[in-house]
């Protein structure tokens, strides 16, 4: 616990307005979007600059509070429990958008700005932000920025690492550094900007970013292909790469998921196909017609039983807006939903869906498969309930050899959501016990106390799901 004496210095750093204490409070800062898992706070702090980070971590380094760097909290692997209580940095009054830069196709921004109010911000300026997580309208940049996350854009864009080019971040002992900058050449020693981003808290705690920023593209076209079987789909995946076309996005659905995403947005989905993919490429539009063509094309000849073209924005827009409801369509079927994500290359993708059936008729839980198929990260999601015990048994059981055939597939444990709390067992099967031991000194170099987010990516003991601590 913290005494009185401590929360008293941090309602002088950051102003009484900002430190929480009650229970209601805390209970919200508890958990995130991870199921299962739970573990209060001692107290919640809101700093509203650098300087005010700067003196908490200090403080709470000299005293060796735990602190926990927290968005919005819609992060799946547990990554923003606060395990051994301690403080909970939350930094969404940190929101400002400093400048976007048309000279330099740059954006200086708060770790607390909304992803999608940003995405909206740089497109009224003609500007472009690839990064788009399927939480972009509650997620913020800061936590993109810490789990490195990805999104349906990540075939043709890369992911948020691919855009973030510099960093001012403040150690545990409250030393304010900066990494990086506008030069989009820069290796001026070790390249401590993506070191950091991806690092999940465990490091630093970020307080700004510059940003990447490209011209906003001029035309787009949405297409929706239906196969019969999953094999046939996937063969639609590979050869559209192989032809050398690589489409924004290249969205993957199994059938469950298209019948519950169908109900949910009442699209008018067939109901009798094995699969759907959704893609859209963008750009000029004397090149997009000419990739959709030849999508089309290749669908056809690879056994798509039906290709439909979006015939305007808003039918578009629609169909985009339904994939990225999958999450919330799928939750409304049983009491608890657990969203994962493993990836696989692309020419496995077909095997690792095949899997993922296999191994939910195994343990007889119900699990449906969707997500990035263009680079072969999939969300295979399981409709359970909490309460049920054995359930939950069957549930961990069937994750469990879910990861292990992803490795077998040449993939691995996490494509975009991260570590967290709820991956660290499996960590060592993908990094080698050595890449284990390698973090651990980075992360003792840093953050020589272990104040920072204790408990995730590379620490010692791994905890299960399940309810850890109580206020």
């Amino acid at each position: 616990m913290i005494d009185a004496r401590l929360v008293e210095r941090l309602v002088d750093i950051v102003g009484p307005k900002w430190v929480l204490r009650d229970s209601n409070e805390l209970h919200v800062y508890s958990f995130d979007a991870t199921p299962i898992v739970q573990a209060f706070p001692d107290v919640v702090v809101m700093p509203g600059s650098t300087a005010e980070v700067a003196e908490v971590l200090k403080l709470a380094n000299d005293h060796g509070i735990p602190v926990i760097p927290r968005g919005s909290g819609t992060n799946l692997a547990g990554g923003t429990i606060p395990v051994q209580g301690g403080i909970v940095l939350n930094m969404t009054r940190m929101n400002q958008i400093y400048e976007v830069d048309e000279k330099n196709l740059t954006a200086t921004v708060g770790p607390g700005v909304v992803t999608g109010e940003f995405h909206k911000t740089v497109e009224a300026k003609g500007l472009f932000y690839p990064p788009d997580p399927g939480s972009m309208r509650i997620s913020t940049i800061g936590g993109n920025v810490a789990q490195c996350a990805g999104g349906m854009r990540g075939l043709k864009y890369g992911v948020t690492k691919d855009y973030v080019i510099g960093l001012e971040y403040v150690l545990p002992n409250g030393q304010i550094l900066r990494c990086g900058g506008k030069n989009y050449k820069d290796v001026a020693g070790y390249d401590l900007t993506r070191l950091l981003v991806g690092s999940e808290g465990t490091l630093a705690v970020i307080t700004e970013l510059t940003l990447k920023l490209l011209p906003l593209p001029e035309t787009k076209r949405t297409l929706s292909v239906f196969c019969t079987s999953l094999v046939d789909a996937a063969r639609i995946v590979e050869r559209t790469i192989s032809a050398r076309i690589i489409p924004a996005t290249m969205e993957f659905l199994d059938q469950a998921t298209m019948r519950v995403v169908d109900d949910f947005s009442h699209l008018g989905l067939p109901r009798d196909v094995a699969a759907m993919l959704l893609i859209e490429q963008d750009g000029p539009e004397e090149q997009v017609v000419r990739d959709v063509e030849r999508i089309v094309q290749i669908a056809r000849s690879e056994g798509a039983v039906d290709v439909q073209m979006a015939k305007t924005p808003e039918e578009s827009a629609k169909l985009m807006t339904a994939r990225r409801a999958a999450l919330a369509a799928l939750s409304r079927l049983r009491p608890t939903t657990i969203l994962e994500d493993a990836t696989v290359p692309r020419s496995r993708l077909a095997e690792m869906v095949e899997a993922i059936i296999r191994i939910s008729e195994k343990y007889q839980v119900q699990i449906c498969t969707f997500g990035h198929a263009g680079d072969g990260n999939l969300h295979p999601t399981c409709m359970t309930d909490e309460r049920d015990e054995a359930e939950i048994a069957r549930v961990e059981q069937a994750f469990e050899e879910i990861f292990a055939t992803a490795l077998s597939l040449g993939g691995t444990i996490t494509g975009e959501h991260g570590v967290g709390m709820t991956k660290m067992k499996y960590l060592s099967q993908r990094v080698g016990e050595g890449g284990i031991e390698l973090m651990q000194a980075i992360k003792a170099a840093f953050d020589p106390n272990g104040i920072l987010n204790p408990g995730k990516v590379v620490a010692k003991a791994f905890r299960p799901r399940m309810v850890v601590r109580q206020p």
